[in-house]
């Protein structure tokens, strides 16, 4: 944790109320965190240089996902939310060309983890340098027209990685994606200093493997932050209602309010704006299609 001068760490336990708290509300708990990384904390310092935190500070703003499904990780059913980082500016989301290939749906269910949480979404394309035949250009194209700022990347030659840097500055981000992406190639590409562990890809099911096992908070400049966080291989977003799912997909905004009910779901209600748009290719139908796949995904047991 850093202190509030920002000039040393401090390494910090939570105070017993907390963790008594938690077990006692143990049957009624939804989230598995109760510090994270952002938070705003006030702790005593002990005489042996750590610190004891009593207090965390109501959030601006944090990003979550439902957990894994472990046993015993759940109630009556229902998914515990996952809180990865609080407090946040800017949320990049990191893909790739190749190893592991792009995958539309997935970059989707970040961007709705992403518009619920209110952060100004950025889609890296990463390892520029493996996509010999521009075989991305349709789908920058289409993220670019909906209205996200999309970068292409290569820690291995550089590419992007000035304007990456120039979007940091005097911001709180935070780095997220598949496992295999390359979020600390890039990191340690943009900020040498950190030299931070990276893995290859593997070879057998071109899938990543995990280099960063924890969130990490970076300070890199003058008010400026950065947060590495584990890779992940499946992504669901917590805490999402089926008719307020389309709201997150930010060119569905133009018809929302044209919808017949204001309980539509935009998949086969009478009078839908959406459905219409899609009709009228008002709205691509790939994003159309990645919003019925979440749509089907969102469990009707969850808490709210």
């Amino acid at each position: 944790m850093f202190t509030e001068d920002e000039t040393s760490n401090v390494r910090c336990s939570l105070r017993g109320k907390f963790k008594k708290d938690f077990n006692l509300k143990k049957d009624k708990l939804y989230q598995m965190d109760i510090a994270v990384v952002g938070d705003y904390v006030d702790y005593n310092l002990n005489d042996d240089g750590t610190g004891t935190i009593y207090s965390i500070e109501k959030r601006n703003n944090y990003i979550s996902r439902k957990a894994p499904k472990v046993k015993g990780s759940s109630y009556r059913g229902e998914r515990l939310e996952q809180i990865l980082a609080s407090n946040i500016d800017n949320f990049f989301i990191i893909t790739s060309i190749f190893a592991p290939v792009f995958n539309n749906k997935v970059v989707d269910r970040f961007l709705v983890i992403g518009e619920s949480a209110g952060l100004n979404c950025y889609i890296i394309i990463n390892k520029e340098d493996l996509d010999q035949e521009n075989l991305l250009s349709d789908w920058e194209n289409i993220y670019t027209k909906i209205g996200y700022k999309v970068i292409r990347t290569s820690a291995k030659n550089g590419i992007g990685i000035k304007e990456l840097k120039d979007l940091f500055n005097g911001k709180k981000n935070i780095f997220w994606g598949q496992s295999g992406v390359g979020k600390s190639s890039l990191l340690n590409k943009i900020f040498s200093e950190l030299n931070l562990k990276t893995k290859l890809v593997s070879t057998y099911n071109d899938k990543g493997t995990h280099s960063t096992v924890t969130s990490t908070l970076f300070k890199v400049g003058n008010n400026t932050y950065v947060i590495d966080t584990p890779g992940v291989r499946e992504i669901d977003p917590y805490g999402i209602r089926h008719e307020d799912l389309g709201h997150y997909f930010k060119e569905f905004l133009p018809f929302l309010k044209n919808c017949k009910f204001n309980t539509c779901t935009h998949n086969h209600e009478p009078g839908c704006a959406v459905l219409e748009a899609v009709e009228n290719e008002k709205i691509f139908p790939e994003r159309y299609d990645s919003y019925l796949r979440l749509l089907e995904t969102i469990e009707q047991d969850i808490h709210f």
